[in-house]
């Protein structure tokens, strides 16, 4: 089960990589590992849901305090989205990496500009 979840997210983000222009099958080792993750967060989105949205707990701690603390779930989801984003971010899958590969391709780099030398 996992595995084909796994691999439908592979595939719909091997196809939003296509569709913007920026995948190539050299990044298919990242893109299971962000697959995986995508799974990870649906998992664990399931669970935070299915908790009533429980973000903290009351813990006890070796001294016998008891202080709020946040639920591991949700201190797992918060890191896990930071991860999400830097790899999309690797993948040109989100508005702020795409908007720089744009800005890029838009100016002339070094290349373009000797390219135009020679024309002349």
């Amino acid at each position: 089960m996992l595995e084909k979840q796994k691999a439908e997210l592979k595939k719909v983000i091997v196809n939003e990589m296509k569709g913007i222009g920026v995948y190539k099958e050299e990044f298919d080792s990242i893109i299971d590992v962000f697959a995986g993750m995508l799974h990870q967060y649906q998992v664990f989105e399931k669970q935070f849901a299915e908790s009533g949205y429980k973000i903290e707990e009351a813990y006890t701690n070796k001294a016998g305090a008891t202080n709020m603390r946040k639920v591991p779930l949700y201190t797992a989801m918060e890191s896990l989205r930071k991860d999400i984003v830097a790899y999309s971010d690797r993948l040109c899958l989100n508005p702020k990496s795409l908007g720089t590969m744009e800005r890029e391709e838009e100016g002339e780099g070094t290349l373009a500009n000797v390219l135009k030398t020679l024309e002349k």
